[in-house]
């Protein structure tokens, strides 16, 4: 593989030939990847002008407060390090907080990642999983040792009562809108599936989902009822499955009381490990394409993350693939090890569902 020429960017600041050195030992050892969009700088002292695509690493308390809040104000991010791991605070406020250890060549690692193409959360979770001379061991360096990797500091506490398991591999998962969808589905031979309700009345909502759980016992499906998990609780549902943002509000230990298996999207690295925190039924990757049904908040994923994110975790917790998935990805998607991708309009806007279930059920059993 071709040298990469890190050097040539404004990547370190002050200029550091040694960090820049390591940079590219590791990021040749990490195989190809689409260029970086942000042109990162990494500060290892205070910016004469602080800029948006800037981090500023400030050990210890080396820095003053208010020169963090003007750095962040002017778009830059900071990385405070002690001891124990590391904060990222973006410019826009977010926190993101890691215990672990950090390597001597955590920062190389940190740009190579940063290179990559991973956001700066996500590439600093990378960079403390990192551990010296990873670049040196086998085909590829890229870390997936779960051991290794930091843990995700100031949440709540996990429930006391875990979260029942899920089949290792849940196969084909549509995601549909309505009862009527989950009851279609079902009859098809789908033996997972997920109601997602949008825009009805709390009377509506309760009839919708009592409707997908009875369909569901009658077939002794798995089915899945998004976001709404008091009243998934009320019909005694198999599953709720949950956004990042819903972590905020939804009482865990309540739906861990009630029997329901949980399962939650995750984004990237930092989500990913987020969500372990809590000790879920199933982790949904997405979205690892472009998709239409919903706005997205991140870029897409893609395969080659995908394919980590399976090596990483596939022998610890069931893994779901979803966004943009239709027949023709369907192969190339579960080539990647993952056990399970989510569907929607390649159902249900599909010119003849039922052809269309059965040639993606199909493709889970080549």
């Amino acid at each position: 593989m071709k040298r990469l020429a890190l050097s040539d960017r404004d990547l370190f600041w002050p200029p550091a030939d040694e960090l820049i050195e390591a940079a590219e030992r590791i990021r040749v050892r990490l195989g190809d990847w689409p260029a970086a969009v942000t042109a990162w700088r990494i500060c290892l002292t205070a910016p004469d002008t602080a800029r948006a695509g800037d981090l500023v690493v400030v050990i210890g308390r080396q820095a003053e407060p208010r020169d963090m809040v003007a750095w962040r104000a002017a778009g830059a991010g900071v990385i405070e390090v002690g001891t124990a791991g590391a904060a990222l605070t973006t410019g826009g406020g977010e926190r993101f907080v890691l215990e672990g250890v950090l390597a001597e060549d955590w920062l190389a690692a940190l740009a190579a990642f940063l290179d990559c193409g991973f956001e700066p959360h996500d590439a600093l979770v990378l960079a403390l999983a990192w551990c010296d001379g990873d670049e040196t061991r086998g085909e590829e360096a890229w870390p997936i040792d779960l051991s290794r990797f930091p843990r995700a500091a100031g949440l709540p506490a996990a429930p006391a009562q875990s979260f029942p398991s899920c089949p290792s591999r849940l196969g084909l998962y549509p995601v549909v809108p309505s009862a009527q969808w989950v009851e279609r589905v079902l009859a098809l031979g789908v033996a997972t599936v997920q109601l997602r309700v949008k825009d009805a009345t709390p009377e509506q909502l309760r009839d919708e989902i009592a409707r997908a759980v009875a369909c569901g016992r009658r077939h002794q499906a798995r089915v899945f009822i998004n976001d709404h998990w008091r009243e998934a609780a009320q019909a005694g549902a198999y599953g709720v499955h949950l956004g990042q943002e819903d972590l905020e509000t939804a009482d865990l230990a309540a739906i861990a009381a009630s029997g329901m298996r949980l399962g939650l999207s995750t984004h990237g690295y930092y989500e990913m490990l987020r969500a372990l925190h809590f000790r879920p039924s199933y982790l949904a990757f997405g979205a690892i394409f472009p998709t239409g049904t919903k706005t997205l908040v991140t870029p897409p994923q893609g395969l080659v993350r995908l394919e980590r994110y399976v090596r990483l975790l596939g022998a610890h917790v069931p893994l779901v693939a979803i966004g943009g998935i239709d027949l023709s990805r369907l192969a190339a998607v579960l080539a990647t090890g993952v056990g399970s991708a989510a569907v929607v309009s390649a159902v249900t806007a599909a010119p003849d569902p039922a052809q269309a279930v059965e040639r993606l059920r199909q493709a889970f059993m080549i």
